[in-house]
């Protein structure tokens, strides 16, 4: 029997990093989680222990340090495509390398307060390969909610079915969003807070009949915004929100008192792509 080594990579997870831009009396402050990952030559380690390639990860967790000191965080793509370069350009036996960040958001109170932001994450992946370059940013735990202008019914009925048809309810979800970049020199804040925007207004304006229309106008919106984007991942959790039963109260209950439920909920997933470099525009369907 033969046996060999597969695909393997390496790296450092979760580097919190907090840089602080003392800019006078005035702060800014970026609040990351960097994680690096290294592949390349690297079967000597695995199979006789030679460490004579091998960038310590401590050392990975370092770089990241220093170059928040020397060079800022403009911006976690531009931070990311730092790193990953110079782990690739400085390191012969590695022929790529993936940084992956987290940012968490921080609102200003003072001149140098903050508050923490709530659940929302922005996220930003970069891989370097030999001098090419991916970019993919997003966000997590974007919560939103739309109390009416949403529908459900038509559906396949089984003998297991109990859901009944609705023709107003509340739609919720916590967007978990990535899109993937065309280039690698791009005014990054302007484009993350169009394709951001352009998420939170498809789901505000779109009349919903199902959770997998909103997220295709979702991700129909941002490629209509912004060219430089080439496709949007959604993974969209349904928070569901059940109509509370009052009658055994001698009351009716309008479409106003709901309970809230964190699970088992219904999750939604697609991709929404330029087909041959062009937007995709089938019919728009539903109702703004």
């Amino acid at each position: 029997m033969s046996i060999v080594l597969g695909a393997n990579q390496y790296g450092k997870a979760e580097v919190r990093l907090v840089r602080v831009v003392r800019a006078g009396g005035r702060h800014d402050l970026r609040d990351l989680n960097v994680s690096v990952t290294l592949a390349g030559d690297l079967a000597a380690t695995h199979l006789t222990g030679d460490n004579t390639v091998v960038l310590p990860t401590d050392s990975q967790k370092n770089t990241v340090y220093a170059f928040a000191r020397a060079h800022g965080v403009d911006g976690i793509e531009e931070f990311g495509l730092r790193l990953a370069r110079h782990f690739v350009a400085s390191q012969p036996a590695i022929d790529t390398a993936t940084v992956h960040i987290e940012e968490y958001g921080w609102q200003r109170l003072g001149p140098h307060s903050f508050q923490r932001a709530g659940g929302e994450v922005r996220t930003a992946t970069v891989t370097c390969t030999d001098g090419r370059t991916e970019v993919e940013a997003g966000l997590t735990g974007l919560v939103l909610l739309n109390s009416t202008d949403s529908e459900f019914h038509g559906y396949v009925k089984d003998p297991y079915t109990t859901l009944p048809e609705t023709n107003d309810r509340i739609l919720a979800t916590a967007v978990d969003a990535r899109w993937h970049y065309r280039g690698d020199n791009l005014d990054w804040e302007d484009s993350y807070g169009a394709a951001r925007a352009g998420l939170v207004d498809a789901f505000v304006g779109t009349y919903s009949l199902s959770l997998q229309q909103t997220l295709y106008a979702m991700g129909h919106r941002v490629l209509t915004d912004r060219p430089e984007i080439t496709e949007v991942r959604l993974s969209l959790p349904n928070k569901h929100h059940l109509l509370v039963d009052l009658t055994p109260f001698g009351l009716d209950n309008p479409n106003e008192v709901f309970v809230a439920t964190d699970r088992p909920y219904g999750l939604i997933e697609g991709t929404v792509r330029r087909a041959d470099d062009g937007t995709v525009d089938p019919a728009d369907g539903g109702r703004h």
